[in-house]
């Protein structure tokens, strides 16, 4: 067994991969650059050394200072990981080169299953089902029209190398040929260093399943089930559970077998993920094989009983699986959420910052991964997810509440984050009924609001402790001898019942508090609706709120500013208005605050780098058209123009840094700047 590994990554995972380690009696070197002096994994390895600047190009992308690293270090193997240098076959060779391990496939089977279309003629040959297409590169517009035409729109257009959906457009019909190849093959050029463009059918409203395979040096392979990713945005995956609740046991045995299949004839040694698409009568289709860890691998090891990092290490160590396929048992159900410093109120745009509060939810059945902690500073440099947050349940509607209440009280402050909105996908009623597919967020979301009303339970719910808490501040606290401190059912309560209106945008709620004769108790109406309600003891400025009501915990996060709370559960994020009735009747009825008209000025919404401005002063520009390309967190993202008007002034240029809220771009005053253009 290794002495001394050293991991070739950062954040989330490599705080993942030490944790193993340690376990696992192995000394761990972490690598760092600039931006992640103060990182959580620098922090817990056992050492750790510098390799370079914030970009990634000069740390975590660089291999000759990391296998450097790890030489001066008395390393003996590397893991990569995902993400940065985890699927690159020249760094395995390198690793190799240098006399240290690779903690993954060999070279040969990371450059082979790497290349979309190589690794499609090999499934072909390992009698895999494959998606009608064509396997080779298109040379031209010409050709691309002639392929589509054979197998039907809509197609797809995928990049030959590299994943996570660059490069890839759906063409519904010849009209888009064009604009979609160039836009795609640009696209996967800027971020794989290859252009080569395929095409395919596009399978409609499909599930995303994949399967975790498992090979040591020895022809051993076994699959560990299947996973379900279908509930993505942009490709990305949002939330993965095991098993997938659209696989029987005969379809996972038919999977599974294609998955190892495939793998032997890769010569595959480590751990993998084979990716198919399955159509709505239960077709599947290969997709690509991950040569690395998966990120959403913690739900497998949660229904399986495995720790895929320690089976890595030992299989990379020269040992044999410890179990065959009769071995693998599945217990019960797996979720997993990630979580991303991200805006959806803004389009879903990278956040940065520092986080200066962070509180992770806690319990037997829930797990989170996480690479922060107060304190850590959020930059454009690298992924913007964070944390994974995963629960197990004996069944799937278990493990999905259990994931709903640890991401209401999973607390996380100064950076932005997309907590809220995973929390309202788990809890859209088709997501409970296990109705999946990669359209989900698009078909039942805009923008980043549900399509369908809030759920009125959750609504009540949240106006109940919007008023006790206002109860606690108004009533209690001046009867308490210790005012900023007092406790919800601490000391002796206030006699009566107390009458309060709570209003959120168009919902109104008309909240009776009645304290109990018993410490801690209350009984309280939400529109007539009797609700027993249990509270803990806890300070004045909590930001979280933990109630027992009808004999269920539920957990709130909140800020308050006099009369008004801001509450995030189950998805929810409202703001909630406190009232007394004589208050209510003087301004219950007032109209709420209405957005003024568009700026003159295009603001910048996140961080980044100005990677390019196609607009100049004088140009007229339409609302919607983009006027300036940002990257960030390896990320492109277009600014679009709020208004229809004409350029004044262009304040960025290709190359500058900008910050959000800095202006782009001024639009010239009058009557073009607000409306249409004239005639």
């Amino acid at each position: 067994m290794f002495d001394n590994i050293l991991i070739a990554n950062r954040g989330e995972i490599a705080v993942r991969i030490i944790r193993t380690c340690k376990r696992m009696g192995i000394r761990t070197t972490a690598v760092y650059s600039d931006a992640d002096n103060r990182s959580l994994h620098r922090q817990m390895a056992d050492d750790a050394v510098y390799i370079g600047e914030a970009p990634a190009s000069d740390s975590y992308l660089n291999a000759d200072k990391i296998i450097s690293a790890a030489l001066s270090n008395g390393c003996h193997a590397v893991h990569p990981g995902y993400g940065f240098l985890s699927e690159n076959a020249r760094f395995a060779e390198s690793v190799h080169a240098a006399g240290l391990v690779f903690i993954g496939p060999p070279a040969g089977a990371i450059d082979l299953m790497g290349d979309k279309i190589a690794s499609k003629e090999l499934a072909l040959k390992a009698g895999v089902p494959v998606i009608p297409g064509h396997v080779e590169a298109v040379n031209d517009v010409e050709q691309a029209l002639s392929i589509a035409e054979s197998i039907g729109y809509p197609v797809l257009l995928k990049p030959a190398a590299g994943g996570g959906g660059k490069g890839m457009r759906i063409v519904a019909g010849p009209d888009q040929m064009a604009e979609a190849l160039a836009a795609g093959r640009q696209e996967t050029r800027k971020a794989f260093g290859d252009s080569r463009i395929f095409l395919e059918r596009y399978i409609e409203e499909p599930r995303h399943v994949e399967i975790q395979v498992l090979a040591d040096a020895f022809d051993n392979i076994v699959f560990l089930g299947e996973r379900e990713c279908s509930i993505q945005r942009r490709y990305q995956k949002i939330i993965e559970e095991s098993p997938s609740p659209g696989v029987d046991p005969e379809l996972r045995q038919r999977m599974g077998k294609a998955a190892c299949n495939l793998a032997r004839r890769a010569g595959y040694v480590n751990a993998g993920t084979v990716e198919f698409v399955m159509d709505p009568g239960g077709g599947f289709y290969f997709l690509e094989m991950n040569t690395r860890l998966q990120v959403e691998h913690p739900v497998t090891e949660l229904v399986t009983g495995q720790d895929l990092v320690e089976l890595q290490i030992r299989i990379a160590a020269g040992e044999r699986l410890p179990f065959d396929q009769a071995g693998v048992r599945l217990n019960g159900w797996a979720m997993e959420a990630r979580i991303c410093a991200e805006d959806p109120a803004r389009g879903f745009t990278p956040a940065t910052g520092m986080i200066t509060r962070y509180a992770e939810p806690r319990g037997e059945s829930v797990r989170v991964d996480s690479g922060v902690d107060t304190g850590s500073k959020i930059g454009v440099h690298y992924d913007s997810m964070l944390a994974k947050v995963i629960c197990h349940g004996k069944d799937r509607e278990t493990a999905r509440t259990s994931l709903i209440q640890a991401l209401n009280g999973y607390h996380i402050e100064g950076v932005v984050t997309n907590i809220d909105f995973v929390n309202s996908v788990l809890c859209q009623p088709a997501f409970a009924a296990g109705e999946l597919n990669t359209g989900f967020i698009d078909r039942l979301y805009k923008g980043h609001l549900p399509l369908s009303p809030p759920d009125e339970r959750n609504l009540k719910l949240s106006a109940l402790a919007a008023a006790l808490i206002y109860h606690v501040r108004t009533i209690l606290v001046r009867e308490s001898v210790k005012p900023l401190v007092s406790r919800i059912g601490g000391g002796k309560g206030t006699a009566g019942i107390h009458q309060y209106v709570v209003r959120s945008q168009g919902d109104v709620y008309d909240v009776q508090l009645e304290k109990g004769s018993e410490k801690q108790m209350w009984t309280i109406h939400v529109n007539q609706e009797k609700m027993t309600v249990n509270t803990p003891d806890f300070e004045f400025y909590r930001r979280r709120l933990k109630l027992k009501i009808d004999g269920r915990f539920h957990r709130f996060r909140l800020r308050t500013d006099q009369s008004f709370f801001w509450i995030a559960f189950c998805g929810l994020t409202r703001r909630f208005e406190v009232y007394c009735p004589k208050e209510w009747d003087l301004i219950g009825h007032m109209p709420e605050r209405r957005e003024g008209p568009p700026s003159n000025e295009l603001q910048c919404p996140m961080p980044g780098l100005v990677v390019s401005v196609p607009v100049k002063k004088g140009d007229r520009v339409i609302r919607g058209q983009n006027l300036v390309t940002l990257e960030s967190m390896k990320m492109e993202s277009s600014v679009a123009s709020p208004v229809d008007g004409m350029i004044d002034e262009v304040l960025v240029a290709p190359g500058h840094a900008v910050e959000a809220g800095n202006v782009l771009i001024r639009f010239a005053a009058g009557p073009a700047s607000t409306g249409r253009p004239e005639k």
